[in-house]
């Protein structure tokens, strides 16, 4: 009995001192910011996402593999009859990848490529958008209840397929998040 419980007590402290040595890292994706205005006739939202990817992540896109980050933004209205009804959906897509050659980190947007020195800067960009349209408040009834569905993440669908048929699962390549804003 005073043996089972010493060798619980040295399994209990390798753990602590296992866990104590290695500096702590949070990954995943938070969202520090998300709003929704109206201005200028328009229904505009603001979002401020702070990354941090796990270390094969990071490590794939050191190797040179362009990894995809994508948010989707999507305005319902209420209705107490039948299913909410979606009155816009828009989505924006980055593109991040590695340059080898160039030492360079490389951000694409809509056609748009933007070089970096570092992966920090890149996805500096990648993270936030301001005055993003949503819709024009001229097609919103002004009598209805309107809410926002929002996600931001690592888009696995996007990588090379044999990276798809490795990820299996690794819940380390499963970054996201989604919120509910409500219009007032």
């Amino acid at each position: 009995m005073v043996r089972r419980s010493l060798l619980q007590g040295l399994a209990l402290m390798l753990l602590l001192w296992a866990l104590g040595g290695a500096p702590a890292r949070a990954q995943g994706i938070e969202l520090g910011h998300l709003e929704l205005q109206r201005q200028d006739g328009e229904l505009t939202l603001d979002f401020d996402a702070r990354l941090t990817l796990p270390k094969s992540v990071e490590d794939a896109m050191q190797r040179g593999v362009p990894v995809y980050f994508v948010a989707d933004a999507a305005l319902y209205r209420n209705r107490w009859y039948w299913r909410d009804e979606r009155v816009a959906r828009v989505q924006r897509s980055w593109r991040v990848a590695y340059q080898p050659l160039t030492s360079t980190w490389r951000v694409g947007f809509g056609g748009f490529n933007q070089s970096f020195q570092t992966l920090a800067e890149a996805l500096a960009v990648v993270s936030r958008s301001s005055r993003w349209k949503i819709i024009d408040t001229s097609q919103l009834d002004p009598d209805s209840r309107y809410y926002l569905d929002f996600s931001y993440r690592l888009d696995n669908s996007q990588l090379p397929s044999p990276m798809q048929l490795g990820l299996g699962g690794q819940a380390e390549w499963v970054l996201g998040v989604e919120r509910t804003l409500r219009l007032d």
